[in-house]
C-alpha cells in the first residue's frame, strides 16, 4: 500500500506516525497485550489534550483504562492522581491492580479504616475520603493534577450521591476530572453540567458491549431464547428483535393449564385423555431448583455463573441445596487450591472464633466450587470468594445485587431467580436500569466470546415485560444531593454565605430542576399570548368587562357555595335521621332502586354509635339493613336518602326470622304490606334556597345590573372570552407556581439549615462560631445531635464501652425496623446518656419541624437507632464474638461493618471534643482500640 502513496502522501503519513508516537498515549497503550477500542482512545485523547471527560460505557467494557490513563498521565507529569471508588472494596481491588503495575511505593490507599502510603503520588480512596479532605483543605490536595471518579452514576444514590456532587463542585478547578459511569440515557445532560462547573468536558457514550450477551429463560428441561432472531448482538446490529413465539406459546399454555372443576362435558367430569394431557403440559411448565440449574449451565458449558437472589438468607439457603444436592464443580487438583488459598488468607483469624464464623461449611462449599456473596459475610470471606471466583476456583456464586456495583467479578452468564426484588417498602419489579447493571456481569472480555443472561421461569411471567426488560437502555442519572449541616457550615466557612448559596445553585440537582423548568416557561409564554388575545376578545366600549366578569364570577362562585351548603346541610339531617332508626321500623325510601316501604332490620350505624344496638359497624355514615316489600334484603346506602326519614309505624321482628330463607322473607314482606301498605308517606316539602335571602347575592346582582356592560348587546360573546381568560389565567398561575417551587430548591433548603444553624450559634453571619468548627469536623447523617451532645456534655465520664454504645446510636440503622421489641441496652450511665441523646434529638427535631427542615427530602437528623448498642458495648467489654453475635442476631459481616462505621466516628469525636476539662477524646481513642479488635481488625488489605 506505501507503494501506492506519493512522495509527499507518504510523508504526511510518515509525520503522521512520528506525531502519534510522541504523545503519552503511545507508550500507555503498549502497556496492554490487547488493542484499545475506539471509545477509549477517543477518551485518552481528550484527556491528553487537556480536557476533562465523561465516559458512559456497559458494564465489562473496559472504562477503567481511561482512568489508569489518567494515573499514567499525572505520573508522566510529576503531579499527583487522586482514583475515587464508592465503596472500599472496589477501592482496594484497585489499589492492588495499580500498586501491581506501578510499584507499592507509587500508589497509596486511604478508606474510612485504611491508611498505606497515603502521600504516594496515587492515591486510591473512597469519596468521603476526598470530600473530607477538601473541606480540610489537605496539604495532600497540593500538585494534584488528576481525580478519577470510578461509578459516577453512585450521584444517583439518595444516602451518599451528595458527595459525588459535592467533590465535584469544590475541586479546584487547576484539576482535570475523569468520571466513569454506567450506561445512562442522559450522559449527555450530565455532561453539559459537568461542562458548566468544570469546564471544557469531552462526553465519551460506548453502546456497544464488547461481548456479546444472549438472553434466556430456563423453563423445565428447556433453555428458551428470548428472542427470536437476535441479530442485534449485544447492540451492535440495528435489527428488530421478535419475542421467541415458543416462550409466548408456553405462556399462553400455562395460563390456560389449570382444570377448573366447573368445566364439565355433558355432567361428567373431564376425560381421563385430556388429564393426561394436562400431566404432560405441567411436565414441561416448571422452575428448576437451584441445584438442578447449575447443573444444567455445567452441561451447556456456561460456567462460571453468579445467581442473583435479593435475599441474603436466600443465598445461603442456595449453597445449602447444592451441597445437599451433591454438586461438585471442582476436580482434586481445583480443591487442593482452594484450600491453600483460603488458609492463606484466613490464617490471622483466630481458631475459637472461625466455628461462630461457620468457617467449616463455607470451606467445604469453596472446595466444591460454591459460594455465597452478600454484605452479611465477613469481608475477608467475601474477598476470599472474590479471588476464587476470578481464578476460575469458584463456579458458582449465589449472590445479592449488591455485587453488580463495581466488584470486578465477570462470569460467563448470570442467572436471575425473580423479577422482583425488595426495595425496603414494597416488593418491587426491578427496573430496565437495574436489569441491565446485573446482566452486565456476562461475558467475560478476552475469555468469553459470548455472555448469557438466564431468566428462571416463574408463574405468571410475561415474556414480553420480560423483553422490554432486556431490550430497555432507559437508565437516568438522577441527582439526590441536598444541603446538610456539616455541608453548610463547611462552606460558609470557606466561602461565605453569599458566596455557599451561589456554588449550592451550580449542583446537578439544581441544574436538573431548571431544565425541568425550561418546557414550563415556555408555555407561560404561549399562555401569556393567548391572554392578550383573549382581552382583545373580551374589550367592550361601554366599560371594562374584566370588572364585570369578575362580579358574574364572585356571582357564581357565591351561588355554588351556598349551594354546596345547603346539600350538606340536607346530608347532614338525612344522617341524623337514619341515626335514630330502630330495628321494626317501617320507612318509606324515597328514592334509589329500592324506593317505596321497607322495614329495618339493623340500623347499620357506624362504630361507637349503635344506640345499644349491635350494628353492622360502617365508617361512612348508617348503612340500613332492610326488608322490602318485594321480599328483597338489601342494605342502604345514604345516597339511597337524600332527605330525612321519619318512622311511619313500628313492627315486631319474629325472632325466629332468617334473612337467608326465603319462606321468612316472604311471610315478613307479607306482613309489612298489611301493617303499612295502606299508609301514604308526607311528601317533603321544598325549604327556600338560602340564596334568596343571601345579602352577598343581592349586591352582586345590584352591582351587576348598574354596571355599563351588563346592557351591551354583545355581552353574553365577550363573556364567552372572558370565561376563557379567566381558565387560561388561573392555568397560568398553576404553572409559575410549579416554576416558583423548582427554581431555588437547593439554595431555599440552605437558608433554613442556615437560619437553624444561626438560631443554636453554630453559624453568627459569615462567622463559624466555636461550636460550628466543631461541627465541621463531624460527618454523617446525624452529624448536629453528634455536635448538641457533645456542647452539652452528654458524654463525659462514660466508659470506653459505653461511649462506643452511645456512638452506635448516631450510626446505626436496623434493615427493618421493629417498634415492637424494645432494644437491649447497657444499664447506669450509658442508658442515662443514650436516653438524653433521644431528648436531644426530640428538641432538634421539633425545631426542624418549625423551620420547614424536611427529613423525607433527605434533610434533616432522623432518630438514634439503639439496636447496635448493646452488642457494640459487649464487644468494647471485651465479650467473645460466639457471644456478641448470639445476643446481637446479627450475621458477622453486618456487625463488622457497623463496628467499622462506630469505629470512624468515634475517630471524628476525638479530633472534634473538647480538648479542656473532657474525657471523650481520650476515651474516644481508647474505645476505637477496645472495638477494633479480633473479627473486626483483620485487614482488608494484603
Amino acid at each position: 500500500m506505501t507503494e501506492d502513496l506519493s512522495p509527499a502522501e507518504r510523508y504526511a503519513a510518515s509525520r503522521t506516525r512520528a506525531a502519534e508516537q510522541a504523545t503519552a498515549l503511545a507508550p500507555f497503550r503498549e502497556m496492554y497485550d490487547f488493542a484499545l477500542d475506539p471509545f477509549q482512545i477517543e477518551a485518552c485523547q481528550a484527556l491528553e489534550s487537556g480536557k476533562g471527560v465523561l465516559v458512559a460505557a456497559p458494564t465489562g467494557s473496559g472504562k477503567t483504562i481511561v482512568g489508569e490513563f489518567a494515573v499514567h498521565l499525572a505520573l508522566a507529569k510529576g503531579r499527583k492522581c487522586f482514583y475515587t471508588t464508592p465503596i472500599k472494596a472496589l477501592s482496594n481491588q484497585k489499589y492492588a491492580d495499580l500498586a501491581k503495575r506501578y510499584g507499592a511505593d507509587k500508589v497509596g490507599l486511604l478508606t474510612g479504616d485504611n491508611s498505606v502510603n497515603s502521600e504516594a503520588p496515587v492515591v486510591v480512596m473512597t469519596t468521603e475520603v476526598l470530600r473530607n479532605m477538601l473541606y480540610a483543605g489537605s496539604q495532600s490536595l497540593l500538585g494534584l493534577g488528576y481525580v478519577v471518579m470510578d461509578e459516577v452514576h453512585y450521584l444517583s444514590d439518595r444516602f451518599r450521591g451528595a458527595v459525588w456532587e459535592e467533590v465535584i463542585i469544590h475541586l479546584p478547578e487547576s484539576v482535570t476530572l475523569v468520571s466513569l459511569s454506567a450506561t445512562v440515557s442522559n450522559a449527555e445532560e450530565f455532561g453539559d453540567w459537568l461542562d458548566t462547573v468544570r469546564g471544557d468536558t469531552e462526553v465519551i457514550v460506548a453502546e456497544h458491549r464488547p461481548v456479546p450477551l444472549w438472553q434466556h429463560v430456563l423453563a423445565g428441561r428447556r433453555m428458551y431464547d428470548l428472542f427470536e432472531e437476535e441479530s442485534d448482538h449485544g447492540g451492535r446490529g440495528v435489527a428488530k428483535r421478535e419475542v421467541n413465539p415458543d416462550l409466548v406459546r408456553l405462556a399462553r399454555m400455562e395460563n390456560q393449564r389449570t382444570y377448573n372443576p366447573r368445566e364439565r362435558r355433558r355432567g361428567k367430569m373431564i376425560r381421563e385423555a385430556d388429564r393426561e394431557r394436562e400431566r404432560r403440559q405441567r411436565g414441561r411448565i416448571w422452575t428448576p431448583s437451584r441445584p438442578e440449574v447449575i447443573e444444567r449451565l455445567d452441561a451447556e458449558g456456561l460456567l462460571p455463573a453468579i445467581t442473583f437472589i435479593f435475599s441474603r438468607a436466600g443465598c445461603e439457603a442456595a449453597v445449602q441445596q447444592c451441597m445437599y444436592a451433591g454438586l461438585r464443580l471442582n476436580n482434586d487438583e481445583a480443591r487442593r487450591r482452594v484450600r491453600e488459598i483460603v488458609e492463606e488468607r484466613t490464617a490471622s483469624i483466630p481458631g475459637e472464633d472461625l466455628h461462630v464464623l461457620g468457617y467449616y461449611e463455607w470451606l467445604e462449599g469453596l472446595e466444591r466450587g460454591i459460594a455465597a456473596h452478600h454484605a452479611g459475610m465477613l469481608p475477608t470471606f467475601k474477598e476470599v470468594v472474590e479471588e476464587l471466583f476470578v481464578r476460575g476456583l469458584v463456579k458458582a456464586v449465589f449472590a445479592t445485587e449488591t455485587l453488580a456495583l463495581g466488584i470486578n467479578m465477570p462470569a460467563r452468564s448470570v442467572v436471575l431467580e425473580k423479577l422482583v426484588k425488595w426495595n425496603g417498602e414494597q416488593h418491587a419489579d426491578i427496573t430496565p436500569g437495574e436489569y441491565t447493571q446485573l446482566t452486565g456481569r456476562a461475558g467475560r472480555r478476552g475469555i468469553d466470546i459470548e455472555g448469557h443472561a438466564v431468566v428462571l421461569w416463574q408463574r405468571g411471567m410475561d415474556p414480553g415485560a420480560l423483553a422490554g426488560l432486556a431490550g430497555t437502555r432507559t437508565y437516568p442519572l438522577r441527582s439526590s444531593f441536598r444541603p446538610s449541616y456539616n455541608m453548610a457550615v463547611n462552606l460558609v466557612h470557606q466561602f461565605g454565605r453569599h458566596r455557599s448559596r451561589e456554588l449550592l445553585e451550580t449542583s446537578f440537582a439544581q441544574f436538573q430542576a431548571d431544565k425541568s423548568v425550561v418546557g414550563i416557561s415556555r408555555q407561560v409564554r404561549k399562555n401569556e399570548e393567548g391572554l392578550d388575545g383573549y382581552r382583545a376578545g373580551m374589550t367592550c366600549h361601554l366599560g371594562d368587562f374584566e370588572e364585570y366578569a369578575r362580579l358574574r364570577r364572585d356571582l357564581k362562585d357565591r351561588e355554588t357555595d351556598l349551594a354546596k351548603q345547603g346539600a350538606a346541610q340536607r346530608r347532614a339531617a338525612a344522617a341524623s335521621s337514619l341515626e335514630k332508626l330502630k330495628p321494626g321500623d317501617v320507612i318509606h325510601v324515597p328514592t334509589g332502586k329500592f324506593a317505596g316501604l321497607a322495614l329495618v332490620l339493623d340500623p347499620g350505624l357506624p362504630a361507637g354509635r349503635a344506640n345499644g344496638h349491635r350494628g353492622f359497624e360502617h365508617q361512612d355514615g348508617p348503612r340500613p339493613l332492610v326488608l322490602t316489600v318485594e321480599r328483597q334484603v338489601k342494605r342502604l346506602a345514604s345516597m339511597d336518602f337524600p332527605i330525612p326519614v321519619e318512622p311511619l309505624e313500628r313492627m315486631r321482628i319474629p325472632k325466629s326470622f332468617n334473612a337467608r330463607s326465603p319462606q321468612s322473607r316472604r311471610d315478613l314482606a307479607s306482613a309489612l304490606r298489611s301493617k303499612a301498605g295502606h299508609i301514604v308517606p308526607e311528601r317533603h316539602r321544598k325549604q327556600r334556597a338560602a340564596a334568596a335571602d343571601d345579602r352577598e347575592i343581592a349586591r352582586l346582582r345590584t352591582e351587576l345590573r348598574a354596571h355599563p356592560c351588563h346592557g351591551c348587546d354583545e355581552r353574553e360573546d365577550h363573556a364567552r372570552w372572558a370565561e376563557r381568560y379567566h381558565r387560561l389565567q388561573r392555568d397560568t398561575r398553576q404553572l409559575e407556581r410549579r416554576i416558583e417551587g423548582r427554581t431555588n430548591t437547593i439554595a431555599r433548603t440552605f437558608d433554613r439549615i442556615v437560619a437553624l444553624l444561626t438560631e443554636l450559634d453554630y453559624l453568627r453571619g459569615n462567622e463559624v462560631t466555636e461550636h460550628g468548627q466543631r461541627l465541621a469536623r463531624l460527618y454523617g447523617e446525624l452529624d448536629l445531635l453528634a455536635s448538641e451532645c457533645l456542647r452539652d456534655g452528654v458524654w463525659e465520664g462514660l466508659t470506653p464501652a459505653e461511649l462506643a454504645a452511645c456512638v452506635s446510636a448516631l450510626v446505626y440503622e436496623a434493615r427493618q425496623s421493629d417498634d415492637a421489641v424494645a432494644p437491649k441496652l447497657p444499664s447506669g450511665k450509658a442508658k442515662a446518656a443514650l436516653g438524653e441523646m433521644i431528648h436531644i434529638w426530640g428538641r432538634l427535631d421539633a425545631l426542624e419541624e418549625e423551620l420547614k427542615i424536611n427529613q423525607a427530602e433527605g434533610v434533616g437528623q432522623r432518630e438514634p437507632d439503639l439496636g447496635f448498642a448493646w452488642a457494640v458495648y459487649m464487644w468494647a467489654s471485651g465479650k467473645g464474638l460466639d457471644e456478641v453475635l448470639r445476643e446481637a442476631e446479627m450475621p458477622a459481616g453486618d456487625f463488622v461493618r457497623w463496628c467499622k462505621q462506630v469505629i470512624d466516628v468515634l475517630g471524628q469525636i476525638a479530633a472534634a471534643a473538647p480538648r479542656e476539662n473532657s474525657t471523650v477524646t481520650k476515651n474516644a481513642r481508647k474505645a476505637v482500640d477496645a472495638v477494633l479488635r479480633g473479627v473486626v481488625a483483620y485487614s482488608s488489605v494484603g
